[in-house]
């Protein structure tokens, strides 16, 4: 698990009680404030594929019955592939004119209908990801939104990213504290913003044609995750006698 820490810091010499968050009991003397981020990696363990399965039709009633078709059979792919029902979920559905322009404008006329159906596909496996995608495309499905990649725990990251954060505040106060001719006193208040982890998306499969699907497997490599901790703490500052 790799680490990174960042840090940033202020002084704040001051006699006025302060309170962030809870209530606080008055605070009499100079008080140093620092504030610092931590950050831990995390493996991802769970995968999300958007997959859009898009027909064109003359009629409206014949683009959605081509779509249908298409649909069950990208449903059907996932349940050979092992997903269960709650992992393959619809996501969005369309039913639109396709309308064309004359070169010289006038009035437009309906040239057909198109028909949207988006379905997510989720697995707990994450090297299943490429294998979704090839099934999906090869039942009929013309276009892949993107994958995302999440992790189900990151508990062990975040705890390990507060410490790194408190670690780095606190040897900041200290210089700061040094520097003002003083030390640390009193952990007053400890403050801690967070974790956010983004999911780590890949759109390099956007806009693939189900008659264009690879032979091989996809690969698909999502790396880590990064899990980012904010804290902020005041002390009590001690000037030296």
């Amino acid at each position: 698990m790799r680490k990174f820490v960042f840090a940033t810091l202020a002084l704040l010499l001051t006699t006025n009680a302060h309170a962030q968050g809870t209530v606080m009991s008055s605070v009499v003397g100079p008080v140093l404030s620092a504030s610092g981020m931590g950050e831990a990696k995390v493996s991802p363990n769970r995968a999300s594929v958007m997959i859009n399965v898009q027909t064109r039709a003359a009629t409206a009633a014949a683009a959605a019955a081509d779509n249908a078709k298409r649909t069950r059979a990208v449903f059907d792919a996932m349940a050979k592939l092992g997903l269960p029902k709650d992992q393959v979920t619809t996501e969005g559905y369309s039913v639109y004119p396709e309308m064309q322009y004359g070169k010289d404008g006038g009035v437009p006329r309906v040239a057909g209908y198109v028909a949207t159906n988006t379905v997510k596909a989720e697995t707990k496996q994450i090297d299943q990801a490429g294998s979704i995608i090839d099934a999906a495309l090869a039942a009929g499905a013309n276009l892949v939104n993107g994958v995302t990649f999440f992790a189900s725990s990151i508990e062990q990251g975040r705890r390990e990213a507060i410490g790194m954060a408190v670690s780095s505040a606190r040897a900041d106060a200290d210089a700061m504290a040094r520097a003002a001719g003083g030390s640390v006193g009193e952990l007053i208040e400890l403050t801690t913003g967070g974790p956010t982890v983004p999911p780590r998306p890949m759109y390099e499969m956007a806009a693939m044609k189900s008659a264009m699907a690879p032979a091989a497997p996809t690969p698909m490599n999502p790396g880590d995750l990064t899990v980012t901790v904010h804290v902020t703490a005041r002390w009590r500052f001690v000037p030296s006698r």
